[in-house]
C-alpha cells in the first residue's frame, strides 16, 4: 500500500516549502501543488527547476525537480518533473519504480500501474531520472488538471527492496507479455470474432475475466454460439477491435503509448474516438479514461466539435469542460472554422442545451473583456 509522504507547495512563481513525513515503508507518494502557474512559467527559463524539500521513502531521502517551461531545449514547449535521490552517498544502487501523474489521474496511480513501470536504479552518478515532456502546457491550460491557476502532481516511489534480485513487481509485469504470446500466436484459442471482414481468434476465459460483458456474452444466458462459430462484431472498425483485444491481454495499447507530439491530428483523433466508444461499449473503464486523457491533449479546431459530442452522449464531465474551455478562448475566425465541421452541426441538432451552455460562457467572456478595457 503506498503511504502519504508529504507536500511541497510552490508560491510566487518559484518558491517552495515542504512538510514531509516519514511512513518507514518502501512504498509512498509525494503531493506537488503548483499554486502559481503562470508565476513560475514568468520567472523560470528553460532548464530551470523548482525543487522541493526532501522526502522519505524506503529509508532513502528524495525530492522533485519541476520545470515549468521544460529541461531539455526540445522540450520548451512542456512542463518537466523529475525525481532525484539526495542521499549523500548511497553505499549501493537503488531501484525505484516512479511514476508522476496528476491527482486526479487515480488510474496511473495503482500499485499494479506502478508496478508495471521499468524500475530505475539511483546512484551517485545516476540520481536523476523523470518525464521531459510530461505534459504540453497548452494541454495542460485548457484541461480540468489547472484550476484558478493551481495544479497538483503526485509522484509515487516504490523502492525494491533488493536492487540485486528481481522484486515481485517485475514478475508482475510480465503477465502481460505471457498473455500476449497467446493471443498473436493463438494458442488454445476458442473463440472467434469477425470484424470488417477480417478474423480475430481469442480465449473466452481471459475476455471474460476483463470484462463484464464479455463475460455475459460468452457464458451468459445469452451466451452466442459454441467454441466452432464464429461471432460477428457490426460496427466496428478491424483495427479498433485488434487494439481493444491487445488492452483486454496485456493492459497496454502501444498505438495510444506510441502519442505523437502534434497537437492535433484528425486521423489519430478519430481513432480514439472509435477506441473510447468500444471501450465503453466492452466496460473497461480503464481504456476509456486513458483514451479520455490522450483526446483532452489533442482537442483542436478541426475536432473539438466532434469530441465534445462523444464527451456528452457518454457523460464523461471532465473532456466536456475541457472542450468548452477550449472554444471559449478561440478567436473568431477559429470559431467559424469549428462551427463549420460535421461535429458543431451534429451538436446543434442532437445537444442543443451544449450550444446554450457554450453561447452564455462566450458572452460572460465578452463581458469579462470589456470590464477588463
Amino acid at each position: 500500500m503506498s503511504l502519504f509522504t508529504g507536500v511541497s507547495v510552490i508560491t510566487d512563481g518559484k518558491h517552495c516549502t515542504t512538510s514531509a513525513v516519514d511512513t518507514g515503508t518502501n512504498s509512498g507518494y509525494h503531493l506537488l501543488v503548483v499554486k502559481d502557474y503562470l508565476g513560475t512559467l514568468q520567472e523560470m527559463h528553460n532548464g530551470e527547476a523548482i525543487t522541493s524539500g526532501p522526502f522519505m521513502i524506503g529509508g532513502h531521502q528524495w525530492c522533485i525537480h519541476y520545470c515549468p517551461n521544460g529541461y531539455e531545449q526540445s522540450s520548451t514547449d512542456y512542463i518537466s518533473c523529475y525525481i532525484c535521490l539526495c542521499d549523500v552517498d548511497p553505499e549501493e544502487a537503488v531501484k525505484v519504480h516512479v511514476g508522476f501523474s496528476f491527482v486526479d489521474q487515480v488510474e496511473y496511480q495503482k500499485p499494479m500501474c506502478i508496478r508495471a513501470s521499468e524500475p530505475r536504479s539511483f546512484s551517485t552518478k545516476f540520481y536523476g531520472w523523470g518525464s521531459e515532456n510530461f505534459m504540453k502546457r497548452d494541454a495542460l491550460e485548457r484541461s480540468t488538471h489547472l484550476k484558478d491557476n493551481c495544479f497538483t502532481i503526485r509522484c509515487d516511489i516504490m523502492v525494491c527492496k533488493d536492487p540485486n534480485t528481481q522484486d515481485v513487481g517485475a514478475t508482475m509485469s510480465d503477465i502481460g507479455q505471457h498473455l500476449d504470446y497467446l493471443l498473436q500466436n493463438k494458442v488454445g484459442a476458442d473463440v472467434t470474432f469477425e470484424v470488417s471482414g477480417e478474423t480475430f481468434p481469442a480465449h473466452r476465459c481471459v475476455l471474460a475475466a476483463r470484462s463484464t460483458v464479455f463475460m455475459a456474452q460468452l457464458f451468459g444466458p445469452m451466451k452466442e454460439g459454441t467454441t466452432s462459430s464464429v461471432i460477428q462484431i457490426k460496427d466496428m472498425e478491424a483495427k479498433v477491435f485488434k487494439d481493444l483485444l491487445s488492452f483486454i491481454y496485456t493492459g497496454s495499447c502501444l498505438d495510444l503509448e506510441e502519442d505523437g507530439k502534434e497537437e492535433e491530428d484528425v486521423e489519430r483523433v478519430m481513432w480514439l474516438h472509435d477506441l473510447f466508444v468500444a471501450a465503453d461499449r466492452y466496460d473497461l473503464p480503464r481504456l476509456k479514461f486513458l483514451c479520455e486523457e490522450h483526446l483532452s491533449e489533442h482537442i483542436g479546431v478541426s475536432s473539438v466539435a466532434s469530441t465534445l459530442a462523444l464527451a456528452e452522449q457518454h457523460h464523461c464531465r471532465k473532456l466536456r469542460e475541457t472542450c468548452l474551455k477550449f472554444i471559449q478562448v478561440q478567436s473568431p475566425p477559429c470559431l467559424e472554422k469549428v462551427m463549420a465541421t460535421d461535429g458543431w452541426e451534429h451538436i446543434t441538432t442532437t445537444y442543443p442545451s451544449v450550444l446554450n451552455e457554450l453561447i452564455a460562457k462566450l458572452a460572460s467572456n465578452q463581458k469579462d473583456n470589456k470590464r477588463k478595457r
